[in-house]
């Protein structure tokens, strides 16, 4: 016989079912308690830290202010015997100022003096923004260009570049010593120097930074092929570390002066489990001005990336902003309404809307003075790159009369004039015409219709059947995809252009908008055609990691699989000549292979079309382009138009 289910069961049921969500509750409360436990043991930890560099300064200055004050004595003994010397006693309390003023390190000096102007106020946040999710902010593991934007407020290097001189400066380095071969770099770093967390640095992580990046079980293959010429980095001393190159390197200097430090202390445990650092998205720790609140936990689902002022910055001008913010914003309509609202701080504009906005009232409003069109000194260069070798088979873009034609059909001036409105120029090759690596007596090539329908018969592809497309011997049609970042309106229509350019050759173009993840993956595993992309370039432009063979690898940065053994050795060659002018002639040789070979089609150098918040004071033109991304930081506003606190 069945038993009934009566309400005394439905009672004692209920009882147990509030029992075991009582007990569930309590097990969350005490999780959520054993969490505040840990961040306040963390908390109190730095604070503890903090209170112990605190108490060495308080009894530095003590040490300091004894010796004044047995100056000071001096001084009035010497006063009292003489007012003949007030005078010099004048003059050595100048020169004393003066003393003072010299001894802002050379890196910190144009952030130094802007917080020396009248209006001069710390705070505020400084917005910006990204046109596409970044993939990942752990430094080594990441190439791209906006990341690389985030590590230079989190990430510090031995020197830095001098905005007015071009000239190198210390950093976290006070002073270096090259050898007389050039061989080897001796650097004394400062002894003040703390990471994010309170750790002092040393000279042992410098030596751990380039260890942990030269690990192959680090994936850091762009990294690592450029360190490639360092021999060993080795700690002497606890503020003196030694560079040894296994050969003569022009950018010696640069490379190990440049190398972003990372603290070994956090860093170290993935030694141990490298796959856990290589998938990471967020393991971000330096030296620098600002700091991730959770430096291990940051995701691409928080939209965007908040850098907050690190409070232990050992600089002399301590962090301007309380923050500074990028919010990932992929239209740009969405943007320039975003800026026009007032919740960005800059708009880079695209040329089809500059002059509009140049005469637009409410712009003008916003940005005031601060608006800019200039081509920087360092400005990269678009291109499309032609795979050679697809899924372990020769493509028809290793041949390179196919490349030839493909640059004679793209008319790179009507690109220029129809969608970027004249605001560009047409590149030649990696080398900026103002750089002294480029061959003046190059011209770029003008569109030639005719010259790529010779070329291209020349190489086996003919109209074989009468329907407007050319065919292979085979019979094969040709057709390609060129895959490029969907997120940018002016690439689409430059892809819809090329694509009419090249219909008249009888060449089938397939226009593939990609997610910027997805592209990276494509490069890594060389799944593509041919690809429109662009690279950054500096003031003498290093084209190993990109066109040497070496580098035709997977994850590496030859995506395009171009292999010239003749580039190759003018390369390694051009990389071994300390002396400028000898090797800026090589660097021209080079610059004629590119020009004869075509691995990518060239396509422009942009000019920037930037507008400013007018709000932020102190936005200057130098050598190395506008300072508004400067770190240190040399912009700021002034107390009274502050929006954020």
């Amino acid at each position: 016989m069945q038993k009934r289910f009566s309400s005394k069961d439905f009672i004692l049921y209920l009882f147990l079912i509030i029992i075991i969500l009582l007990i569930l509750l309590a097990m969350y409360q005490v999780d959520r308690q054993w969490n505040k436990l840990t961040k306040l043991e963390q908390s109190f930890s730095a604070q503890s830290k903090d209170i112990g560099s605190l108490r060495s300064s308080l009894a530095g200055l003590e040490r300091k202010l004894d010796r004044k004050i047995a100056q000071g004595a001096v001084f009035s003994a010497i006063n009292n015997n003489s007012n003949a010397n007030s005078k010099k006693n004048a003059d050595n309390a100048d020169n004393a100022v003066t003393e003072n003023q010299e001894t802002v390190p050379e890196s910190f000096k144009r952030a130094f003096d802007a917080t020396q102007k009248a209006d001069y106020a710390s705070g505020d946040w400084k917005i910006g923004s990204f046109s596409s999710t970044l993939k990942t902010l752990t430094p080594l593991v990441s190439n791209e260009a906006d990341t690389s934007s985030v590590h230079a407020y989190v990430l510090e290097s031995l020197l830095s570049r001098d905005p007015d001189t071009l000239e190198w400066s210390g950093m976290l380095a006070k002073s270096w010593k090259v050898s007389d071969d050039g061989l080897t770099i001796t650097f004394e770093l400062r002894h003040n120097i703390v990471f994010s967390d309170g750790e002092p640095m040393t000279a042992e992580d410098v030596a751990f930074t380039y260890t942990f990046t030269m690990n192959k079980a680090i994936k850091a293959p762009a990294q690592q092929a450029y360190f490639e010429p360092i021999e060993s980095v080795t700690a002497t001393d606890k503020y003196e570390v030694v560079f040894k190159f296994k050969r003569p390197y022009f950018m010696a200097l640069g490379m190990a002066g440049g190398m972003e430090i990372l603290p070994k202390h956090f860093y170290q445990e993935y030694l141990e489990k490298p796959e856990e650092f290589n998938t990471s998205k967020g393991l971000l720790m330096g030296s620098g001005p600002y700091k991730l609140s959770d430096p291990k936990n940051w995701s691409s689902d928080e939209g965007g990336v908040d850098l907050v002022r690190n409070t232990r910055y050992w600089g002399v001008v301590q962090p301007t902003f309380d923050k500074i913010i990028w919010r990932v914003i992929e239209n740009p309509s969405a943007r320039l309404t975003t800026y026009r609202n007032g919740e960005l701080d800059a708009y880079a504009a695209r040329p089809v809307e500059y002059k509009k906005l140049k005469e637009d009232a409410q712009i003008k409003q916003i940005t005031g003075d601060n608006q800019y069109e200039y081509m920087a000194p360092t400005a990269g260069y678009a291109y499309i790159g032609w795979n050679q070798v697809k899924n372990g088979k020769t493509t028809r873009f290793a041949d390179k009369r196919v490349r030839q034609a493909m640059t004679f059909l793209t008319d790179r001036e009507k690109i220029i004039k129809d969608i970027l409105l004249g605001y560009a120029e047409v590149a030649i090759s990696p080398f900026s015409p103002r750089s002294q690596q480029h061959d003046k007596n190059l011209k770029p090539r003008k569109a030639d219709l005719e010259k790529a329908k010779a070329l291209l018969k020349e190489a086996g592809y003919e109209d074989r059947n009468g329907d407007g497309v050319l065919e292979d011997k085979e019979g094969n049609d040709f057709e390609f995809e060129l895959v490029y970042a969907q997120s940018s309106e002016d690439t689409a229509r430059m892809v819809l252009l090329i694509k009419d350019m090249y219909a008249r050759a009888g060449i089938k173009l397939i226009p593939k908008p990609t997610e910027w993840p997805v592209m990276i993956e494509m490069l890594n595993k060389k799944t593509f055609d041919a690809i429109t992309l662009g690279w950054t370039s500096g003031i003498e432009t290093d084209i190993y990691q990109m066109f040497h063979s070496s580098q035709a690898k997977t994850d590496g940065n030859n995506f395009i699989s171009y292999k010239s053994d003749a580039l190759d050795k003018i390369i390694e060659e051009a990389r071994t000549i300390v002396d400028d002018e000898k090797r800026m002639q090589v660097w021209r040789k080079a610059e004629a292979i590119f020009y004869e070979d075509q691995p990518y089609t060239f396509l422009r150098r942009s000019k920037s079309l930037v507008f400013i918040n007018k709000r932020f004071k102190n936005v200057d033109m130098t050598k190395l382009g506008l300072n508004y991304s400067f770190v240190p930081t040399e912009i700021y506003v002034p107390q009274s138009e502050q929006k954020y606190h």
